[in-house]
């Protein structure tokens, strides 16, 4: 036994990613006494600029832009309490299909090898107890999404140092409540047709595939403030719209999927550090 804090560490690809995927998490285990650890890889360069203005528009500041979400990146960390802030900054990709995908410097363009031997190093340094990151399609086909993946799977292997590893997921019946929940409040939205209907119901992984559901209900409220927080980005946050009391009641649970283990905890699990503490 150690003086050493347990720790969590989460990759992430962009800055808001961390809100919208493990915001709650984050807020639950720092209130708790674990280190947090985040990892934010690119600059998010391709979001929007302010205005609403997008990539390659008139008026769309790249350097500009990854400026400013690196410091909505920090406000939303003070909101959720995070440890531990690092930043890779690599070039934000964009889109699959961008232009920017092929851009030298994009973190798609970037060896895997080398973006996993600079984590691989935070990873020594903070010696995590629980990993987060995506899966390997990085849950909906991004492709810094994807390489974070890459990036942490080959870091976990440089090291071999980490209890338990999870990839963020979503049950299906909670993808099926988002669906209804956005065509409540955009009433014009039209049915889908049934070839897109029966591609989004593919989305997310049936519920008895999850393996770890995380009440995270008493910290929904630090979730949608450090959404907020990335103002610049509002547009393209859905959950924001719904105010913050429906917002906890939808968005009070985090789930995730455990792909590697050395602690024998049962399965499913309702806590990332099960047989940790």
């Amino acid at each position: 036994m150690t003086d050493r804090p347990l720790t969590l560490m989460a990759v992430h690809a962009h800055p808001d990613d961390e809100a919208t995927g493990t915001g709650g998490v984050l807020a639950r285990y720092a209130a708790e006494g674990i280190r947090t650890v985040l990892v934010t890889c690119t600059d998010g360069r391709c979001g929007d600029g302010p205005g609403g203005v997008k990539p390659g528009e008139p008026g769309h500041d790249p350097a500009a832009v990854a400026l400013m979400r690196r410091q909505e990146l920090a406000a939303s960390c003070a909101v959720l309490k995070v440890s531990d802030l690092e930043t890779l900054d690599y070039a934000d990709s964009g889109m699959m299909g961008w232009p920017s995908n092929d851009a030298p410097g994009s973190f798609w363009q970037t060896p895997v090898q080398e973006g996993a031997a600079r984590l691989a190093d935070l990873m020594r340094h903070y010696r995590p107890d629980v990993v987060v990151t995506y899966d390997e399609n990085g849950f909906y086909g991004h492709p810094d999404h994807i390489q974070a993946h890459r990036i942490t799977m080959a870091a976990l292997e440089m090291t071999a140092l980490t209890p338990k590893v999870y990839w963020t997921a979503m049950p299906r019946s909670a993808m099926r409540r988002f669906g209804e929940l956005m065509r409540e409040f955009n009433e014009d939205m039209p049915e889908p047709d049934p070839a897109e209907a029966a591609e989004m119901a593919e989305i997310g992984l049936p519920d008895d595939e999850i393996t770890t559901w995380v009440d995270t209900t008493g910290f929904s409220g630090q979730k949608f403030d450090a959404l907020a927080a990335h103002a610049s980005q509002g547009e393209n946050i859905f959950f924001l719209k719904m105010g913050k009391e429906r917002f906890g009641e939808l968005m009070g649970m985090e789930t995730f999927v455990r792909v590697q283990d050395t602690t024998g905890a049962a399965m499913p699990e309702n806590d990332l550090f099960a047989g940790l503490r």
